[in-house]
């Protein structure tokens, strides 16, 4: 008969330590997701010489990685200022319902792939969004980052200073 306690005492041990690693396990990966994508929220400022900015800290590999919206549907930016046009994996522009284009060729880092030209509704960072962005759907692509590129950047006044990048849009 004192088996039994014995046996669920051990029991609830083990289940709180399973417990604690769970936590653990849970807080550990936030802290890495923020210290890739320091910008999850990003924040908009209103000036009064007619402009709006988003200030994006660079996390620590050196890159300006953000959430915002493609469609008013969430996704993670990856800031290219060395990409022609906003490139999104094929398995994100099924997500956001965008529609293959005309096949291009692209030289990418990886050389040169067969991407297809898409036409997005409306890109978002913060509170500036601009219309109708020109952009690719790239079946290569791996993992969920968009990469923002200068089609929807050139349209903006950018600029960097230590470790932050302010972006500007005019009304």
């Amino acid at each position: 008969m004192t088996q039994l306690p014995q046996r669920l005492g051990k029991g609830m041990i083990y289940a709180a330590w399973i417990l604690v690693l769970v936590l653990l396990t849970l807080f550990f990966n936030h802290f890495i997701e923020r210290q890739n994508n320091p910008n999850q929220a990003p924040v908009t400022q209103y000036h009064q010489e007619g402009y709006r900015q988003v200030i994006l800290q660079r996390n620590r590999s050196g890159h300006y990685v953000a959430n915002g919206s493609i469609n008013n549907q969430s996704v993670v930016f990856f800031l290219d200022t060395g990409a022609t046009t906003v490139s999104i994996p094929e398995s994100v522009a099924l997500r956001l319902n965008l529609q293959r284009g005309t096949p291009l060729l692209m030289e990418t880092a990886n050389g040169t792939v067969t991407t297809y030209s898409t036409l997005i509704e409306s890109v978002a960072l913060g509170e500036i969004k601009l219309n109708e962005v020109r952009a690719s759907i790239n079946p290569t692509m791996q993992g969920e980052e968009v990469l923002l590129g200068m089609s929807f950047l050139k349209q903006l006044e950018f600029s960097q200073r230590g470790d932050q990048l302010t972006i500007r849009q005019y009304h």
